[in-house]
C-alpha cells in the first residue's frame, strides 16, 4: 500500500495544495518498507489528486483540503484523511496501526489556517 502525506519539513501539511512535498511511504504488512519524497509539482486545481493517483497512491493524509481535492480522490478509489498533524512518518505509522481516523477538515477558501 502506497500512503501518501502532505509535509512541510517533515511535519503534516495543515493545506494540501500548499505542502512543499509528499512523503509516500510504501508499506508492507502494516510496516513501512519504504519512503520517497515528491516535491509538490504546484497547486492548480484537479491537478494533484490525478498526479499522486497516478503514482499509485491508495491514501492521501494532510492537515485540511478542498472539496475539490476531496472528491476527485474519492472518485479514483483513494482514501482521504484529513485533521491529521504532527511527523508525517508518525501520521502514516498511525494510519497503519488503525489509530489515525479523518476529522473532515475540509478547507472553504485557500487560507492558511484551513487545516484547523
Amino acid at each position: 500500500m502506497k500512503i501518501a502525506v502532505a509535509s512541510e519539513q517533515g511535519q503534516v501539511a495543515e493545506h494540501f495544495g500548499h505542502c512543499e512535498a509528499f512523503e509516500v511511504f510504501d508499506s508492507a504488512n502494516g510496516q513501512i518498507t519504504a519512503v520517497e519524497t515528491l516535491a509538490n509539482p504546484g497547486h492548480r486545481p484537479g491537478f494533484l489528486p490525478n498526479f499522486l493517483a497516478d503514482r499509485g497512491v491508495q491514501v492521501i493524509i494532510s492537515g485540511g483540503m478542498g472539496r475539490g481535492a476531496i472528491d476527485i480522490f474519492n472518485d479514483r478509489n483513494i482514501e482521504v484523511i484529513v485533521g491529521a498533524g504532527g511527523a508525517a512518518r508518525a501520521a502514516a505509522e498511525s494510519y497503519l496501526a488503525g489509530s489515525l481516523v479523518s476529522t473532515g477538515s475540509v478547507c472553504h477558501q485557500h487560507r492558511e489556517d484551513c487545516g484547523e
